[in-house]
Order: C-alpha cells, then structure tokens, then sequence
C-alpha cells in the first residue's frame, strides 16, 4: 500500500466509485461518478475493478505529492495534467515516483478528469459504496471534498506495475466545449405535456447555466409547455432524467439527484450519453434528440461490448496461475484458490 498527499484540492475534487444502490428508498443518493464511463476505463487501464475508488476532479485540478511510487491513469476531461511540470497522455498507465508533484494546468477541454491509481483508493465502505455523497456528508474521505493535507492511502494492486505499464485506449467520447447532442427517451410523464411543449424540446438550443452540479443541470432556453401544470406524485428519479417544473426550463438530473421528486419528467437522456452531460460546461449548448428504447438498447449494448473487448484487449498479455488447497484447521477442511498474476 502506498499513500498520496493532497497538496491543493482544486476546485472540487472528490472520491468516488461507481454509486451506492439499494438505498434510494431510504432516501440515499447513488452518487458516484459523473462520467461513469471515463471511471471505468481509468480503472481498466490500471488494472483494477471497474467500481474501484478514484478520485473525480472538476475543472480545475488538485496538485498533488505521491509518498510512494504509483502507477496512475487519468481520463475523462482534458484539465491538462502535469507531473514535474512535465505534460503527460491520458488514456494510458503513468509510472509516478515517490516525491513527484502531479498538477493539473487548466481546463482544456470537458469539465470533469478522472484519476485512478494501482489498487484503488483506500476509504472505508458506506452503504457498499467508498463514493462521496456530498449532501449527507457520507462516503470518501471523511464524507467531503478533498483539502489541502488530507492524505489517503492506496490499495494494492491487482496486477504487477510492469504489465501496466504501456497499457493505454483512445477516449470513447469528444469532449468539445460547443453544442452538445444528447439522445432522449420520452417519458415517464410525457403525457403531462402539450405537442407543442414536446415539440420546443426537439426543435430548439438549450444552454447549461452556472446553476449546475452533481446534482443536476439547469438550462435555459424556449419554455415547455404543460397541459395541466408541473405537479405530480412524486415518483423516482433516474439518472438523466429532464424534469420540468412549472417555470418550464429542463433541469437534467444527475448522480447527486434527489431520490424522489415531484415535477414532471418528459424524458430521459440515454445512458450512453449521459458522460456527454457529465463534461458539459456552464455556456454550452444542448440539443435533444428523440430516440426509441429499442435504439437505445442497442447503443448501450454496443458501449458494453466495446468496454468488454478493451477489457479483453489490456489483459490478453497476462498470464494467471489459479491454484487450488485444501487446508485442514481443527479437523475441518477448507479450499482455498489461490491466483498469481505475472
């Protein structure tokens, strides 16, 4: 195990996983990463679990001390990271020596970088999630953003730093500041609108505004019509969700949403699209597309192959060595399975 040290925490820099599930009827947000994809793929490329802890950065990044020697990835949103002052790629497996510095110079392009390390961040375990929930203070490291002097440990790695190093993909995503075009499935409250108000939708320009977060994302633009006001019963909230209260501007909800909520919702951004929200900046333009669940299905699976055969691609040169023991204590016998990486 190693440790790192938070020289500067950057503008909000958290930890994260995957999300908390199996709560949300209790009142607990999944949380988690934004960009659930750009996660993913920094954990592949280091080598660990796809839902190990690692730490999301927002636009502007930490400055950061290694104790010990790393290997890190970093993907997701270009903040141009630095070690040394030395600039470094993204998308690939980083060797970090004990005693240098990692900065982030400024942002380039998107609005959120995610960094992994070998062996995942070591934080404890909430509601089987490590990721932060900002709003009820629980999860990461010490349920908050990370500040300055905080240090936290790292875990150990699953496979060996030389079969990591090297190991690199290209990002699934253009994270271009400019006009963003997000894919939507109509409903579950598309009945509450007018034709008029689903048609305002699909056939205008959106601009996210600076009253966006991990909770969700506001826009501002032409204002859509309900048949018979905004309230409902409140109901669940998914991830992507665009609901819409009485003052007619979509608010897209995202890892942070609230568990329930009681406006409409006329649709939900599809899964594949949603890291296009998560590096969305405030100024840039949205435009929505109306898509089937069929398509929808079809693109996602198309994600998961691909994430799959990156998968499959990183670990085709190592090799494993699965033993299997029985080991007697007190008369009774236990297997064990033993797995050596090399």
């Amino acid at each position: 195990m190693g440790q790192i040290k938070i020289i500067s925490p950057g503008l909000l820099t958290t930890v994260q996983d995957l999300g908390r599930y199996g709560y949300q009827q209790y009142g607990v947000s999944v949380s988690g990463a934004m960009d659930h994809v750009a996660a993913r793929l920094a954990n592949i490329i280091a080598g660990n679990d796809e839902d190990d802890a690692l730490l999301e950065i927002t636009l502007i990044g930490p400055k950061i001390e290694f104790m010990d020697n790393e290997v890190i990835a970093i993907t997701g949103g270009d903040l141009q990271p630095h070690i040394n002052d030395m600039p470094v790629r993204m998308y690939q497996a980083l060797e970090v020596k004990k005693g240098e510095i990692l900065s982030f110079k400024g942002n380039k392009k998107g609005c959120r970088a995610y960094l992994a390390f070998a062996g995942g961040i070591d934080v404890p375990v909430v509601m089987g999630s490590r990721s932060t929930f900002l709003k009820a203070k629980i999860g990461g490291y010490e349920g908050r953003p990370l500040k300055a002097g905080d240090i936290l440990s790292i875990g150990n790695p699953h496979i060996p730093a030389s079969k990591m190093l090297g190991r690199k993909t290209d990002n699934f995503y253009t994270y271009d500041s400019g006009k963003i075009r997000l894919r939507v499935v109509l409903g579950p409250q598309d009945d509450a609108f007018t034709n008029r108000g689903i048609e305002t939708l699909f056939s205008n320009e959106y601009t996210v505004t600076n009253k966006s977060d991990r909770m969700g994302y506001t826009l501002n633009g032409p204002l859509i019509e309900h048949k018979n006001g905004a309230d409902i019963i409140s109901d669940g909230i998914a991830m992507g969700a665009i609901q819409v209260p009485s003052n007619g501007n979509p608010i897209i909800m995202m890892a942070d949403r609230q568990t329930t909520g009681g406006y409409t919702k006329i649709g939900n951004v599809i899964s594949v699209d949603l890291p296009k929200v998560a590096q969305a900046k405030p100024g840039d333009i949205i435009v929505f597309e109306r898509i089937g669940l069929k398509e929808a299905h079809k693109l996602y699976k198309q994600l998961e192959d691909k994430i799959q055969s990156l998968k499959e691609f990183l670990n085709n040169n190592i090799k494993r060595n699965i033993k299997h023991y029985n080991i007697k204590i007190n008369s009774k016998t236990y297997k064990v399975k033993v797995e050596e990486i090399y």
